[in-house]
């Protein structure tokens, strides 16, 4: 037995493999994979290959895998997830899924399971750094003293940070009250700020157990928010759900906040209502393309009064083992026949 995952790029990965007559099972686009090898180990024959691209995926893992492991930087379309000649389970590293064509799956007998609950807290911690710092503006005051800058006197720190505001009191609206956005409004109400959220998918009566506001519509939730923040998943149905028109419906000077998916702002429309000031600021943990960077092919690289971070709201030391566990123990109750407990295509399976 291996004492450890084996690497399929090593010069002795052919060798190591000849050694075991258990399945195998490869993470894709990653090298850490020592918290799974310990869960799965005892099952199958279990390695890793750090692929960038998908063209880096060899022969032999679409000929022999019978369960892959991803994170979010590959994406499984139909066609990709046909050349898979054994695959029976994929194992998303990750609450969003929509990098991997789920009914796709289902149709050609793949099971996706996904760690929907891991991560939460750090989510909505970050989501709230954001939040607050938008209003109190302390990233650009650190970087105007990082950049040499001295402010002398009340007039130029007023001056240097206006727009900063008062968080109590102000009304914060959550488009999606799942985990996260509960975990949000939670948060949000001990810094005094009124909660408003808007969900067409949850129970009425919701509000009242968390004792806060429901919105009838995005319209209307638009219309009263004075800081936005997005926690749904990415669909084709709501690609670019915020996009001009619903830019244009928020406050003059408003803020927005997004640590779920990219695809969910058209950045474009965001870069011009950050550049007339129409939106206040903006900190985006998620973007269209990813990894960001501040060069001319992003929209948003000349755009004022934004804050960046790279995809990385669901980090912590703790929450990536909880992940990682979550995801590697339904694999393993799939080939131990025991249920599963975050399959996200069962009901496409016939």
């Amino acid at each position: 037995m291996a004492d450890g995952p084996i690497d399929l790029k090593a010069p002795d990965a052919e060798a190591k493999l000849k050694q075991s007559t258990k399945p195998l099972i490869v993470l894709l686009d990653g090298k850490d994979f020592d918290v799974e090898w310990d869960i799965l180990k005892d099952i199958a024959t279990v390695a890793h290959i750090n692929a960038r691209s998908l063209d880096e995926v060899t022969e032999l893992v679409y000929n022999e895998a019978v369960s892959v492991f991803m994170f979010h930087t590959l994406t499984l379309e139909k066609e990709t997830l046909a050349k898979f000649k054994k695959l029976k389970i994929i194992g998303r590293l990750g609450v969003g899924y929509n990098n991997i064509d789920i009914k796709a799956a289902a149709e050609q007998g793949i099971s996706v399971c996904n760690s929907p609950d891991y991560g939460v807290e750090e989510i909505a911690d970050l989501t709230m750094c954001m939040i607050l710092d938008l209003h109190r503006r302390m990233h650009w005051y650190a970087n105007m003293i990082k950049d040499g800058k001295k402010l002398h006197g009340v007039e130029e720190i007023a001056a240097a940070g206006r727009g900063a505001t008062r968080v109590r009191g102000q009304t914060l609206g959550i488009i999606g009250l799942g985990n996260a956005g509960i975990a949000v409004a939670v948060r949000a109400k001990a810094f005094g700020l009124k909660v408003l959220f808007y969900d067409p998918y949850l129970r009425h009566s919701i509000e009242k157990a968390l004792v806060i506001k429901r919105a009838m519509s995005l319209e209307e939730l638009l219309a009263k928010a004075d800081c936005l923040t997005l926690h749904c998943n990415l669909t084709k149905d709501n690609f670019h759900f915020i996009g001009e028109n619903e830019l244009r419906q928020m406050k003059k000077g408003s803020f927005i906040v997004n640590t779920a998916r990219g695809g969910l702002i058209d950045e474009e429309a965001l870069a011009r209502a950050l550049k007339d000031g129409h939106i206040g600021a903006a900190g985006l943990d998620v973007h269209e393309k990813e990894p960001f960077t501040y060069t001319p092919d992003q929209p948003l690289h000349d755009a004022p009064n934004l804050i960046c971070t790279p995809h990385s709201a669901f980090y912590s030391d703790q929450s990536l083992v909880e992940m990682r566990k979550t995801a590697a123990k339904d694999v393993l109750a799939y080939f131990t026949d025991k249920p599963m407990r975050n399959c996200v295509n069962a009901r496409f399976f016939p």
